[in-house]
């Protein structure tokens, strides 16, 4: 089985979550794009949506799904998007697509995050996937250097400008063994719009799919 296929597999599972009323709000990345095709394939009604990206704005717009500010909105009941890394605990690395803030902002909102991945994305400790930190581009250097310092090897990332306006430094040869504590120094950095590591603010689900179907996993 593909890669493409367990994306499809799980998609397809996450839109038993979708609320029958309300506002879905909805992450980024390929994983996403499949659930947003399966919700379109299978006739699904979505009251309203709260979007992390420009892109997925433009594909929830191109089925008919009414897009909101997330300023116009009173927290709501369920969050799904990807993650390019999730450990035991539920912790993530995301950001692999550049819209980590936003996706960030829209999880802290939400009741229940729901993450949908293939079974690749689950580790034991986070890091061997590049940690990506956006930064305000006049602090790149400051705090790229901060960061060496810290153990990690920043490169800035080609060509990537996020739909803040913003750049990514992602932080190579950096294992994370305390994900919660080690979020709250990156964000700390003066200049880091925010750090790809969603750990004080985790998946309360983990749906993978497997060849032998899609598992789910639910925090304690």
């Amino acid at each position: 089985m593909t890669q493409d296929e367990l994306k499809e597999m799980v998609a397809l599972e996450a839109l038993k979550y979708i609320p029958s009323s309300g506002i879905l709000g909805v992450g980024s990345g390929s994983t996403v794009v499949k659930f947003i095709e399966a919700i379109h394939k299978n006739g699904i009604r979505v009251e309203a949506a709260v979007s992390s990206s420009n892109k997925t704005t433009k594909l929830l717009e191109q089925i008919g799904v009414r897009v909101l500010d997330p300023n116009e909105c009173e927290p709501y009941a369920v969050y799904i998007d990807g993650a390019d890394e999730v450990n035991p605990a539920f912790d993530m690395i995301k950001g692999g697509g550049a819209c980590l803030t936003r996706e960030k902002i829209l999880a802290s909102m939400a009741e229940k995050f729901i993450c949908i991945v293939d079974k690749s994305k689950l580790v034991d400790t986070l890091g061997a996937f590049p940690l990506p930190v956006e930064v305000i581009p006049m602090a790149r250097e400051q705090v790229a250097r901060t960061l060496r310092a810290m153990g990690a090897n920043p490169v800035l990332r080609q060509d990537c400008i996020t739909d803040n306006g913003c750049e990514i430094l992602d932080l190579h040869d950096f294992m994370i063994a305390d994900p919660v504590s080690m979020e709250r120094q990156i964000n700390a950095i003066p200049g880091v719009v925010t750090v790809g590591l969603f750990a004080a603010r985790g998946a309360d689900a983990v749906l993978y799919a497997t060849e032998d179907g899609v598992l789910v996993k639910n925090r304690p």
